[in-house]
């Protein structure tokens, strides 16, 4: 593994990887970005990702009574990671880690015992309902409400960039609840069936064509007593865990190194000329690219040691974005005309993987906290400095 020197135990976990992947392998492509399994796969895709569960190569994180070994290892997270992503292998997508988060932290036994073990069958596939219209970077501005009606709560409001939502079973939702108190006291989260009446589903399509993000509406949703986590105006402590527990484990994206070399290898097989010029722009790409990922293996490995900083993942996740963003960009200059060519076209290169990877790249900017507001994490809390 490239960066990297294995320990014996660590080669021989890589080992069981491989060969759960040799012994298990559904068939399915690596999704691009956060694109959601199609539905005709989907019973695949659930199998796929359970099998890793059952494995003990996801979730072996979890406490013991849930299937874990209650300890966090982030080099096997690491291994696990690299392997599936040489394999050209899906990953489990969707809120599963956001809503474990929040269970572990502020979950009742009852909701523990209910949603845990379905995660690790991948019996349920999640989404994530906090972003709104007017509430996207600035998560605490939201306005959906959940006022208490008997012994459950109602719920109305709009959600947007939902991704998964329209093909979702279970939903993690922050809504007001108190609406007279500062804006971060008065949120609660709770656990939606998107199957509820008064939910409406819109996807919106994208530019690459997909729709995996959706507008998600509540018109007098009921949930019931127990949908919530934790007690209400506890939503703005269980989102931070929630999320810190979801980006402590989900910072490896796609090498970008490989997809430098991936243009490479197109370019020759397209018998696209690579003169002094647009060598030296490549070289320039892989060595950014180099920089990236060595920057995400460190703070893999200051995880390792417990020794991470608040700037360390918002600086690989800006690295990372805007390098991809810069590989993607000059992949469909070098190809000119046929890199903006997909499929079923004969003159699509690479059956068009850079055109979609260039639409992809510009999310890659903006999910997961903007780069806009990456900065300045890394400027007020990593570094101390003023507004």
């Amino acid at each position: 593994m490239a960066g990297i020197e294995l320990s014996p135990e660590l080669e021989q976990f890589r080992t069981a990887v491989r060969e759960h992947i040799a012994a298990h392998h559904p068939g399915l492509p690596r999704l691009s970005g956060t694109r959601s399994p199609e539905r005709e796969t989907m019973e695949r895709y659930r199998a796929w990702c359970a099998s890793l569960f059952g494995a003990g190569l996801l979730g072996s994180d979890w406490p013991v009574e849930w299937g874990g070994t209650g300890s966090y290892d982030p080099l096997r997270e690491y291994v696990v990671d690299q392997e599936l992503a040489d394999a050209n292998l899906p990953r489990p997508v969707g809120a599963w880690n956001l809503v474990c988060g929040a269970l572990f932290s502020h979950g009742t036994e009852q909701q523990k015992a209910q949603y845990l073990p379905r995660i690790r069958h991948f019996d349920d596939l999640w989404c994530q309902l906090f972003s709104e219209p007017d509430a996207g970077s600035d998560l605490a501005a939201l306005r959906t409400t959940a006022v208490r009606a008997g012994d459950g709560w109602v719920v109305n409001g709009q959600k947007v960039w939902t991704t998964h939502g329209h093909v979702a079973d279970l939903g993690f939702l922050l809504a007001r609840t108190d609406p007279d108190v500062t804006k971060h006291a008065g949120m609660s989260a709770f656990i939606v069936d998107m199957r509820a009446p008064g939910i409406s589903v819109r996807p919106l399509t994208e530019i690459t064509g997909h729709a995996d993000f959706n507008e998600v509406f509540f018109d007098d949703v009921r949930l019931p007593a127990d949908a919530i986590i934790g007690a209400p105006g506890e939503g703005w402590a269980i989102a931070r865990a929630a999320l810190a527990h979801e980006r402590g484990q989900s910072l490896r994206e796609d090498s970008v190194t490989a997809k430098v070399r991936r243009l490479v290898d197109d370019m020759r097989g397209r018998g696209t000329q690579i003169d002094a010029g647009v060598g030296r722009e490549l070289g320039r790409l892989h060595a950014r690219a180099s920089v990236v990922e060595l920057l995400g293996l460190e703070n893999v490995l200051k995880d390792a040691a417990r020794q991470t900083a608040v700037k360390d993942a918002p600086v690989v996740k800006v690295l990372f974005s805007e390098t991809n963003l810069a590989i993607t960009t000059a992949a469909v200059e070098f190809f000119g005309p046929r890199g903006v060519v997909v499929e079923p076209s004969p003159d699509a290169v690479d059956g068009g993987y850079f055109q979609d990877a260039f639409l992809w790249a510009r999310g890659f900017t903006i999910s997961a906290g903007s780069n806009e507001v990456m900065r300045n994490v890394i400027a007020e809390r990593g570094l101390g400095l003023p507004k």
